[in-house]
């Protein structure tokens, strides 16, 4: 048998050649003069040289293919099936060039088939060509299809057309469903379709643990199938005789809705599953008019392409969450009947879809993530950077490229961390200030301004932590005064002092190191935790100002680090801590990343939990205060606990690893 396949450098179509060689055949492949070398690729995949695989230079939307007429005389009356798979299969596609390529190109690839006396013509055509019917499609069903507004749905069918109406050598006509990766290794070499809402999972996985149930939406049904399956089924239905001028589907005969398909991908993906899904028609009820009035209000419109392109997820996709119609496929399960070629349930290989989406065509894998990536060049402002957390970022990020303003209160300190910055290759300038005290940070803000003219990333790491109960600090109102002082309005004074050059370039990323006992609510740090939710609203509330002119705020949500901060309170050494390194590289993620906020997930369930059961909360919070007592400093008593033992119970320790990073 002899073949001549358009697109067969495209997903769809290596399958197809490869398929086609199985059988024995002889493939003509058409490639443009620049693109040989896909087709020199796909030889040697494949083992075969040019006599079973041939080369035909030609162009899809030229007047026949594009393909010189010396050509098309050797090989006129020597192409049993021409498959024409060349097309754009891109819901994102502009329409010109998908009126171009998938119209004119079908137009085109029909002629060459004339041209050639094809022995029968197989179009790949899309379940698009039914356009947005509402009800059952099937198979004998074209004139039927409605709403193809959209330049995708409208050139599928159309191109359709041109095959029922204009050729004029014996046709079949396939409409696969939305075609995804291989069933066996999940080979794809696109993000399309269900891809698009994998990111989304990942970020839930990210953040949640995997038992957490979760809401999503339910949606129409999304008929997905294998490339394989497609391949296979199409193969074997062009070598069936007696089957010319009929349409066949080949689509997934009992798809899944929406919903149903995000958790069966949830689960491959080790993702939380949507326990409770939302049927999106339930707000069918509210007129059309007043729906599309409120999606074009400006702010929805933003906040709607915000959410999307976090999440890669074009706009137009959307359309199609609540896909109106079902494929009926009885014609092509009896073609099939058999052979031993079915469509697999889609749970059976979506573990394999994810595996390769997630190693191959993750967005997140062409992305430059390392540190020097995010930071070279840039000027970026430490303070606290002689001990801790503000340490241990600084010699992180030597070796970087990046400008580092060290600032902290002890100049021998200062200059001890910049000779172990110059040791290690990197650049490092020291200013002394104490934050807590309004001039100097003044002072420190205009000498940085004009010393190094702006400031690319400003990481407010200095801070104050007092460990004490609210019924033995009635009496010292200044320790609140004194931690607000510096957690709150000192960088509060150095974010407003760096800002406007920031806004000025449209440039700046200001990270803010808080607390896990803001999400907490930790007892006995009333003090340090009122400060550091003071710091989370203000930058909240700078960040919505400033969104639109490219100035962002990271929150840092710390656990509990072993640092001098908290050296005093012993009871410390026997429960789980992060190191400064471990610390120091949630900072680096955050200026590499830039998200809103960098909390455990302990955090962000304990937020949670206060949220949907504040008592609940309130009471485990209650049991480790009452389990963790104040210290004989905090008590003011500091000869109570000399030449006592000091070690915690083990329950004491059961009950911090329990709740690993939380202050008690």
């Amino acid at each position: 048998m002899r073949y001549f396949v358009t697109g067969g450098t495209g997903f769809i179509g290596r399958f197809l050649v490869a398929r086609l060689l199985e059988m024995g055949g002889t493939v003509h492949v058409l490639v443009r003069e620049n693109s040989m070398d896909k087709l020199v690729a796909l030889r040697e995949q494949y083992g075969v040289d040019e006599t079973r695989l041939v080369g035909v230079v030609g162009d899809l939307t030229a007047p026949c293919l594009g393909i010189d007429n010396d050509t098309l005389k050797h090989l006129n009356g020597s192409i049993d099936h021409f498959f024409h798979l060349a097309a754009i299969y891109d819901m994102k596609a502009d329409a010109e060039s998908q009126e171009r390529a998938n119209i004119e190109g079908t137009r085109s690839a029909v002629s060459c088939a004339e041209s050639l006396s094809a022995g029968c013509f197989h179009h790949v055509s899309s379940i698009a060509a039914a356009g947005l019917y509402r009800g059952t499609f099937r198979e004998d069903m074209f004139e039927e299809a409605e709403h193809l507004d959209h330049p995708y749905l409208r050139t599928k069918h159309l191109a359709e057309k041109v095959v029922r109406e204009d050729c004029r050598v014996p046709w079949r006509v396939y409409r696969p469903g939305m075609v995804i990766g291989h069933s066996q290794t999940g080979e794809m070499d696109k993000v399309d379709g269900p891809y698009y809402f994998f990111k989304l999972l990942q970020k839930l996985r990210q953040s949640l643990p995997q038992w957490m149930p979760t809401i999503g939406i339910e949606g129409g049904r999304m008929n997905i199938v294998p490339v394989d399956f497609v391949v296979n089924a199409m193969t074997h239905i062009a070598s069936q005789p007696g089957l010319d001028g009929q349409c066949f589907h080949l689509v997934d005969p009992d798809p899944s809705k929406v919903g149903e398909v995000m958790n069966t991908f949830a689960e491959a993906g080790h993702a939380p599953r949507m326990a409770m899904r939302i049927d999106s028609r339930m707000f069918g009820f509210i007129p059309k008019m007043i729906r599309d009035g409120i999606t074009r209000l400006p702010p929805v419109q933003r906040i709607r392409d915000a959410l999307l392109e976090d999440l890669g997820i074009p706009p137009t996709v959307m359309n199609f969450v609540n896909y109106p119609t079902k494929f009926d496929c009885r014609e092509t399960e009896r073609v099939l009947k058999g052979s031993g070629i079915e469509c697999p349930r889609l749970r059976d290989y979506a573990p394999a879809i994810w595996d390769f989406w997630e190693r191959k065509l993750d967005p997140e894998l062409s992305v430059d993530r390392t540190i020097k990536g995010a930071v070279q060049g840039k000027t970026i402002v430490i303070t606290g950077a002689t001990s801790g957390i503000g340490k241990a970022t600084a010699l992180k990020l030597a070796e970087s490229g990046a400008k580092l303003i060290l600032v902290a209160r002890t100049p021998e300190k200062l200059e001890e961390t910049r000779h172990e910055i110059d040791q290690l290759g990197g650049e490092a300038h020291i200013y002394r200030c104490d934050i807590s005290v309004p001039e100097d940070c003044e002072k420190l803000v205009g000498t940085v301004l004009a010393d190094h003219g702006y400031v690319d990333i400003l990481v407010n790491n200095a801070g104050r932590s007092i460990r004490r109960s609210i019924a033995l600090s009635f009496d010292r109102f200044h320790d609140f005064e004194r931690t607000m002082q510096l957690n709150y309005f000192g960088a509060l004074k150095l974010i407003m002092g760096f800002s406007p050059v920031m806004l000025e370039r449209r440039r700046g990323h200001i990270i803010n190191i808080s607390s896990i006992g803001v999400l907490t609510n930790a007892p006995r740090f009333s003090a340090y935790v009122a400060s550091k939710a003071a710091l989370d609203a203000f930058s909240r509330c700078a960040a919505a100002e400033f969104s639109d002119r490219n100035v962002k705020f990271t929150t840092i949500n710390m656990p509990l680090v072993k640092t001098p901060m908290i050296g005093p309170t012993k009871i410390y050494d026997s429960v789980p801590t992060l190191t400064p390194d471990e610390a120091a590289d949630m900072v680096l993620d955050a200026m590499i990343n830039k998200p809103k906020r960098i909390a455990t997930r302990l955090g962000i369930f304990a937020q949670v939990v206060n949220a949907l059961a504040p008592r609940a909360s309130e009471i485990i919070m209650n049991t480790g205060f009452k389990m963790f007592p104040d210290s004989a400093a905090a008590r003011g008593d500091k000869e109570a606990d000399k030449g006592k033992n000091t070690a915690i119970s083990s329950e004491q320790v059961a009950f911090a690893a329990l709740l690993r990073g939380i202050y008690w």
